[in-house]
C-alpha cells in the first residue's frame, strides 16, 4: 500500500521509499526512513498528507506520498 492510500489517525511503517534520489536523501536526513513508524493526522483535498515521523509534522504532496510505501504498525 502505498502512504496516499492510509487512513487519518492510523499508524504505519515505511516499507520501501521509491523517489528521486535527491527527495529521498531530504526525507532520509528529516527522519523518515525504512521501518520507521508514521501515524497520519490528516489529509488534504488536494492530495497533500499531513503526518507524524519521529514526533515531528510533515505536510507532503501527493506526488511524495505516491513513492512511499507502506505496511500496517503492529505495537510490540
Amino acid at each position: 500500500m502505498i502512504l496516499s492510500d492510509g487512513s487519518i489517525n492510523a499508524s504505519y511503517v515505511v516499507k520501501n521509499i521509491n523517489l528521486a534520489n535527491n527527495i529521498e536523501r531530504r526525507l532520509e536526513m528529516l527522519g523518515m526512513t525504512t521501518g520507521v513508524k508514521v501515524v497520519i493526522l490528516n489529509k488534504k483535498h488536494n492530495g497533500a498528507i499531513i503526518l507524524k515521523v519521529r514526533g515531528t509534522r510533515f505536510a507532503l504532496g501527493r506526488e511524495i506520498t505516491d513513492g512511499i510505501e507502506i505496511g500496517e504498525y503492529e505495537n510490540e
